[in-house]
């Protein structure tokens, strides 16, 4: 039996009702991109059709905006744990947001600095630090990870540390193989050499709660769409940062925070679907108390359940010897995983997997997801893996049915 705040959330789900050939849609494509709550098409919809309008104007629409990204802001701090709203600024996605900011910080470098980035890591968390750290002259160095499981290597991490590293780039979570990585360990680590820290939480966010306060990171940086949301990216910074780095911007542009950060017109209706997400998400556990209160509840909630569906996936998979599965198999050890799996079958290329369950209506990617340095150091190019991503909305039912098919292939 489904818990009770899982059957409720599926409810809100309009996505969750459609069909194939006669059987509900299993989403396993989450990673990718998360269905959304009937609330947040609700706010983007009222905020094109009634509230639409730029911000700062002497008119009521344009007040109604610049109240709906006062709200945003505070909303989105409350998500992940920062004191304060105006260190949140807004951008097209988490990469756009990301290429911004290594600019500006590789005009701080030199010849002789390093920067540290990760093989467990999306790809935007690794190319935009590895050519602004070429444009400066510095060094790259890579954290090696432990093949067994796919996790990093922290002794390695250790070691590459100096009073020579700028910066350490990581991702909370691999968005590949669910591997969740020590942040507030690897954020210790680098401060005690002088280093930065950029956090990677797009992956995370949907899963776990984020706290940048408690992590003590520098920057963070994660997207709406991936937690329930509209296709809008969000970063963090500590304050001094934030306003002591030269952003490239515009004359006109603000010199305040967030404004400096925040390129051009934003998505305020995309933002306004940001404030319904995180209201859905402090709802889940239907409690009392602050937002940031209410938050920490419905994700403790989220965090055991994804983990009911890891253990049951895993032990799925493990009598099944056609099947490879990549990162941490151990169904003891589900707390160090997200419910996101990278997998290869010995009878099917990824792509024509992934076919094969999209056409019996499981839908899930193929490829490698932009996890390129991940998928180049374990030989998974060109072909890449088939990558079965799960959240709070899916249901051992639908791991059943995946486990179901994958036998069945001859």
């Amino acid at each position: 039996m489904l818990p009770e705040f899982v059957s409720r959330s599926r409810e809100q789900f309009p996505a969750l009702r459609r069909q194939l050939n006669g059987q509900p849609i299993v989403y396993f494509d989450g990673p990718a991109g998360t269905q959304v709550p009937q609330s947040v098409g609700d706010a983007v919809s009222d905020y094109l059709l009634r509230h639409n309008a730029n911000t700062h104007g002497a008119f009521a629409t344009s007040r109604e905006t610049d109240a709906l990204m006062d709200d945003a802001h505070a909303a989105v701090a409350d998500l992940l744990g920062a004191n304060y709203s105006d260190l949140i600024a807004f951008g097209a996605n988490m990469t756009s947001l990301t290429f911004a900011l290594s600019r500006a910080l590789a005009r701080t470098w030199q010849p002789g600095d390093e920067v540290i980035v990760s093989r467990l890591d999306h790809d935007a968390n690794f190319s935009p630090w590895v050519l602004a750290a070429q444009d400066a002259g510095a060094l790259v160095k890579e954290i090696d990870i432990n093949f067994d499981d796919c996790t990093l290597d922290i002794d390695d991490f250790r070691s590459k540390l100096s009073s020579k590293t700028k910066l350490v780039a990581v991702g909370c979570a691999s968005n590949a193989v669910g591997s969740i990585n020590p942040v507030a360990e690897i954020t210790r680590l680098a401060h005690e050499v002088g280093a930065l820290v950029f956090l990677d939480a797009v992956h995370y966010g949907p899963h776990a709660l984020i706290d940048v306060t408690d992590w003590d990171c520098d920057f963070l940086a994660c997207s709406a769409y991936k937690f329930f949301g509209p296709h809008v990216g969000i970063l963090y910074g500590k304050r001094m940062l934030m306003e002591t780095l030269r952003p490239y911007k515009l004359r006109p542009a603000p010199e305040n925070l967030p404004g400096r950060w925040m390129t051009g017109t934003q998505n305020f209706e995309g933002i306004a679907g940001v404030v319904a997400a995180i209201e859905y998400l402090s709802q889940i556990a239907g409690g009392g108390g602050s937002r940031r209160d209410q938050l920490k509840a419905g994700f403790a909630k989220i965090v055991a359940y994804e983990r009911s569906l890891s253990a049951h996936m895993l032990d799925g998979l493990a009598h099944n010897s056609d099947v490879k599965v990549y990162g941490i198999t151990d169904s003891h050890r589900v707390g160090e995983r997200l419910p996101t799996f990278s997998i290869r079958h010995k009878a099917m290329l990824p792509k024509q997997l992934a076919h094969y369950l999209g056409e019996r209506g499981v839908f899930a990617w193929h490829g490698n997801y932009y996890a390129l340095p991940l998928t180049e150091v374990l030989g998974l190019e060109p072909e890449g893996a088939v990558r079965l991503g799960m959240v709070h909305y899916n249901t051992p039912e639908e791991v059943d049915r995946v486990l179901a098919l994958l036998r069945e292939i001859g």
